[in-house]
Formats: structure tokens, C-alpha cells, sequence
């Protein structure tokens, strides 16, 4: 008989702190708090804060923005070049872990688009104080990119990689230094983001008349809609793409001509 209820106590006391385990997760760390009953009393174990299943952060990239790029796209050159180490540090951290084919494509969208911002910016300060991009020989065909173990070129990022992935609005995002360009954001791009903050840009580029003075009749915009023109037109016509991000709504048959791009550095 005691060895019969010995044994039932033993299973209630091992079913009872089974059930009384508690799991607590978040989305980026995961935070696991055990509540465990002994002998009617209560005992907490100090919760263990887990690493993120993110595939790569770009925070370090984004204090450097914040620091050095005004809300309106005003880039400090100087103060990157103050924090040449700094950006060196996250530079090589993009070399250590270069994207995978088992990367979703938000992840990817993010690390390609500030890699190719983050870049410019070097070769800027490499070559400051410069009055344009276009001061630089070859500066979109320059292999300074060092990448894993292969090189990249400014033009093979945006070209063989970021516009194959089908998403016209990486224009909006990758800066080529220039007072036309669309402004630098001051924030760097995340996958958990990007959908926002590419929607954000374009947007942002389009309601922008230094830019692009669109009316129902009448649009006159970036020569970036034409020089990439074919990367517009995936899921209609140009005036399609502009509609669905524009504050106005334009007409089919609305005339169209070009603004003068200004190559000045855009600080």
C-alpha cells in the first residue's frame, strides 16, 4: 500500500511541474521564463534572452545614417569619413556573411540595397572632397567591392543582382550620390521593413517636384524611368507604376518629358 501511493505522488509531483512550465517568445529574441512548483512554492528561473533567427542585422549601418544623413537625404561626408572605421567594421561584417540562396528575398533586398549604398558612400569618402559621383573614373565599374570571396563592381550589384529580382523600387532605394538621385534614407533597410520602406521611398521620390512634376495631363519626371524604362512596365505600363504610387491620378494619355538630372553630390 505505501509503495502503491508512493509511486501515484511521484507521478503527480513530475505531471504538475511539467504543466507548469511557461514559454514566453518574441518575434525577434526569444525570451524563455520557467515557472517551476516545488512543494506548493514557487520558483523562477531568470529568463534566458535567445539570439534572433535573423539572418543578418544592418543596425551598425543604421546609427552611421542616422549620425550622418539628414531626414531630407543630406549626406555629411565629411562625418562618414570622420567614421571611416566604423563603416569599414560593418562593410567587412557584409563580407562575412554574403547572401544564400536559402535567404528569403526581403533578406536579400535589404543586405544588396545597403551594401550598394553603404559602397558609394566609400568610394565617395575614398575620394572626398569631390564635387560629383561622375568626378571619379569608372566609379560604377571600379571592382573595390569585396564580398565573400568574390569582387563586385557598384554596377554589377545593381545590375546583375537587384534589378533581376524584379522589384522596380530598388531605385528608389540605392543612391548613386547625386542631388537627383532619390534621397539616402536615414535608415538603413531591414527584411522585416522593406515592404514599408521601398513603398516609403518611392513614394517620397515621386510626391518630390525638385524630382518629378506630375499632373493628370502632364508628367514630367526622373530620367530614371528612362533609362531603366523596361523595369516599369512588369505588371503594366509606366503610367501604371506611377499611378499606384503617386498622389495624383494620371491620365493614359498624359504627355511625358524628362527632368535635367543634377550629378552635384547630394551633401
Amino acid at each position: 500500500m505505501f509503495y502503491h501511493t508512493l509511486i501515484i505522488s511521484t507521478l503527480i509531483f513530475f505531471n504538475s511541474c511539467s504543466e507548469s512550465k511557461k514559454t514566453v517568445n518574441n518575434t525577434e529574441n526569444e525570451i524563455h521564463k520557467t515557472e517551476v512548483y516545488q512543494n506548493g512554492s514557487q520558483i523562477l528561473i531568470e529568463p534566458k534572452i535567445i539570439e534572433s533567427n535573423k539572418t543578418f542585422s544592418h543596425s551598425a549601418w543604421n546609427v552611421l545614417l542616422q549620425k550622418h544623413v539628414t531626414t531630407q537625404g543630406n549626406v555629411s561626408y565629411k562625418g562618414f569619413k570622420e567614421d571611416l572605421k566604423k563603416i569599414n567594421v560593418y562593410l567587412n561584417s557584409l563580407s562575412e556573411k554574403i547572401p544564400q540562396e536559402s535567404w528569403a528575398k526581403a533578406e536579400k533586398l535589404a543586405y544588396w540595397i545597403n551594401a550598394y549604398n553603404a559602397f558609394t558612400i566609400k568610394l565617395i569618402i575614398d575620394n572626398y572632397p569631390v564635387k560629383s559621383i561622375k568626378d571619379i573614373k569608372n566609379r560604377w565599374d571600379i571592382g573595390f567591392i569585396k564580398l565573400g570571396n568574390k569582387t563586385f563592381t557598384l554596377n554589377d550589384i545593381e545590375h546583375k543582382i537587384l534589378r533581376k529580382m524584379g522589384d522596380p523600387r530598388i531605385h528608389f532605394g540605392i543612391v548613386c550620390a547625386s542631388v537627383s538621385c532619390p534621397k539616402l534614407q536615414n535608415t538603413a533597410f531591414e527584411a522585416s521593413t522593406i515592404e514599408v520602406q521601398l513603398d516609403t521611398a518611392t513614394k517620397e521620390f515621386l510626391a518630390d517636384s525638385s524630382r518629378n512634376i506630375l499632373s493628370e495631363k502632364s508628367i514630367k519626371i526622373s530620367k530614371i524611368f528612362k533609362w531603366f524604362s523596361s523595369d516599369f512596365k512588369h505588371d503594366g505600363s509606366l503610367i501604371d507604376f506611377l499611378n499606384k504610387y503617386s498622389e495624383i491620378t494620371i491620365s493614359p494619355n498624359a504627355n511625358k518629358s524628362y527632368v535635367a538630372y543634377d550629378w552635384t553630390l547630394n551633401e
